[in-house]
């Protein structure tokens, strides 16, 4: 509609001055556009109008009751899946009371299968967590083993399930703004309470499924409080205070809600800007309101897309009439339906550049954190064999501990024995130690960096590295500082860079006949570590850090280690360098910026 309001007064302007570029024409050569068509073009204006505004109005309210309707099905479908849920859940804890496990290990005091008799029972209900407390409610089972040994003494599920004689049901601030859904009944043993059984319901599920089909969704409890929401800052609040920011409207957002009410679309509430129909359905049981805010923007795209049709069929209409009395704007028309075509032609294509692009440097990111990962665990590999042996000595000593104290034992030698599992502790602990450093050097680095003391990376790297060393019976010199040498960095990826000089150091060494490693780590204008060995040197120092480049056998090695080393130590703002000891063997310099000091100055990688 607004296209031919715009033409018809053109084609008045076009005509007018073709009259009066030529007075001396007499009036009757002079091209006007004839008296009828401008009726019938008035007639098709205000049918236009009326019709639009008649159209607007029926359908706004019509596709907002299917809206609301729909929103209300969803909505108690919805509080049904609650109720569901709690009910399910509420008859666990009476299950639970009565289970002659959990009260023999009450009774008796043993609760070393309380946790995995739990958590097997997790499994067949599908309770989000279940506890075990005892008379004084301390926890000693649960699905979660940290919380074992928390005390609950003064929570409202465990007073009220002292008090109760039933099964009650509990709402209780959790971490944060969460709150807690708990059902919890007390056990008893000859009319003594001994213990209590608490389960929690995990109602976070149906926030995250909420999304799909409303705006925003909340329930809040008698009070009015809101419990569960969409919207996590809701929590704790009234609803009503809760939507109050929305309400209010900014200059440029007052057109359009003048503009919604003008077409009959008036919304219950806002949210973020936007239009939203209010629904509510009762929780029964627990005097619980369930509110969703559904948008109202699928009805007026609905809306707009029939009175579409409706302004194109009147355009239609007037195009018809100006074609019969003007032919250049039938042209005009199919010249700017043409660029329009070829302009969203040209923005798909833009589009589809832009995404391909995107996506290749996406690619590429993980493709270089992958091959870094990847080198590392090659690394694992290798030292796997090392890490066997070195666990495998322990065993055997254990058995042959074990064995000891089972003799001193049936000879009422007590005290002895207790000496053999100290041993035996010792070695567990040694065991573990070398575990960890493999499971913390397996973990992928962040890419937060804080402050690391060098010193620890350094003893971090040996620690992995100690199974290879001792089997190559290689002369290792370590000459640190006794105050700390602080960076700012990625422990992970520093140990990870260390270790792969340490390997390199130990195939350079390889068939010497005293072979030695130094590493030597000083505190100047930088943090330097320096990592020397007695092998042969390096032939190639050109090439050295380049991708792929590797002097080793085929099978020993693809050439990334030392490419990966230099751009972890570039991405730290430092440098790694290389070149050839005057007395024999090679010398790798890592150099990183001190804590404190500027980051980002240029790091380079080189080769001397």
């Amino acid at each position: 509609m607004s296209e031919a309001t715009e033409n018809r007064p053109a084609g008045r302007r076009r005509g007018g001055s073709a009259g009066g570029g030529k007075p001396a024409r007499p009036p009757a050569a002079r091209p006007t556009i004839p008296r009828k068509v401008r009726a019938l073009v008035g007639v098709i204006l205000l049918a236009a109008v009326t019709a639009v505004f008649t159209i607007n109005m029926f359908l706004t309210e019509r596709f907002t009751d299917i809206v609301r309707n729909r929103a209300d099905l969803r909505l108690a479908l919805f509080t049904g899946n609650i109720q569901s849920e709690l009910q399910r859940n509420a008859v666990v804890p009476l299950l639970l009371a009565r289970d002659p496990e959990l009260i023999g290990a009450l009774q008796s005091q043993d609760f070393s299968q309380t946790s995995a008799r739990l958590m097997q029972l997790q499994d067949d209900i599908g309770a989000a967590s279940i506890q075990l407390l005892d008379a004084e409610g301390r926890t000693v089972g649960a699905t979660d083993r940290n919380k074992i040994g928390t005390s609950h003494g003064s929570e409202a599920f465990y007073v009220e399930a002292r008090r109760a004689g039933d099964t009650v049901f509990t709402v209780s601030d959790g971490e944060g703004s969460r709150y807690e859904f708990t059902y919890s009944r007390g056990i008893r043993s000859d009319g003594q309470l001994i213990g209590v059984v608490v389960v929690e319901v995990d109602l976070t599920q149906f926030e995250r499924r909420s999304t799909a089909f409303a705006e925003a969704v909340a329930l809040t409890n008698s009070d009015g409080k809101v419990i569960l929401s969409s919207e996590s800052r809701w929590r704790g609040q009234g609803l009503e205070e809760a939507l109050a920011p929305h309400q209010e409207a900014s200059a440029w957002q007052r057109p359009v809600r003048l503009a919604l009410a003008w077409a009959g679309m008036a919304p219950d509430a806002w949210l973020r800007g936007e239009p939203v129909l209010r629904s509510e359905a009762r929780v029964s049981g627990h005097g619980w309101r369930m509110v969703s805010l559904s948008p109202l923007d699928s009805v007026r795209e609905r809306v707009n897309s029939v009175l579409a049709l409706v302004i194109m069929a009147f355009a239609m209409l007037l195009v018809i009439v100006f074609y019969m009395t003007t032919r250049r704007a039938r042209v005009q028309t199919a010249a700017y339906a043409r660029e329009s075509a070829d302009l969203r032609a040209l923005n798909a294509r833009l589009q589809r550049e832009i995404a391909e692009r995107k996506k290749a440097q996406q690619d590429l990111a993980v493709a270089e954190q992958t091959l870094a990962q990847s080198s590392k665990l090659a690394v694992l590999g290798e030292m796997s064999a090392a890490v066997s042996h070195e666990l495998n000595q322990p065993l055997a000593a254990m058995k042959t501990y074990l064995a000891g104290a089972r003799l001193l034992l049936q000879r009422r030698r007590p005290d002895e024995a207790l000496s053999s599992f100290q041993r035996i502790d010792d070695m567990i602990e040694r065991m573990g130690a070398i575990t960890r450093q493999f499971k913390g050097f397996a973990r992928k680095g962040g890419d937060a960096f804080a402050p690391v003391d060098l010193r620890a990376c350094v003893s971090g790297a040996l620690a992995m590295m100690e199974p290879q060393l001792r089997a190559r019976r290689v002369t290792l010199t370590r000459t640190l500082p006794r105050a700390p040498v602080m960076v700012q960095g990625d422990r992970i990826r520093l140990e990870q860079v260390i270790v792969n000089l340490l390997r390199n150091a130990l195939d350079a060494v390889e068939g010497v006949d005293a072979p030695q490693i130094e590493i030597l780590l000083s505190e100047g204008e930088t943090a330097t570590l320096t990592v020397r060995d007695n092998g042969h040197g390096i032939a190639d120092l050109d090439q050295l850090f380049e991708p792929f480049f590797t002097t080793k056998g085929p099978g020993d090695g693809v050439g990334l280690g030392l490419a990966i080393s230099s751009g972890i130590v570039s991405d730290h703002g430092g440098r790694l360098t290389a070149r050839n000891a005057r007395v024999g063997g090679a010398v790798f310099e890592m150099q990183l910026p001190l804590q404190g000091e500027t980051a980002g100055r240029s790091a380079d990688v080189a080769a001397e």
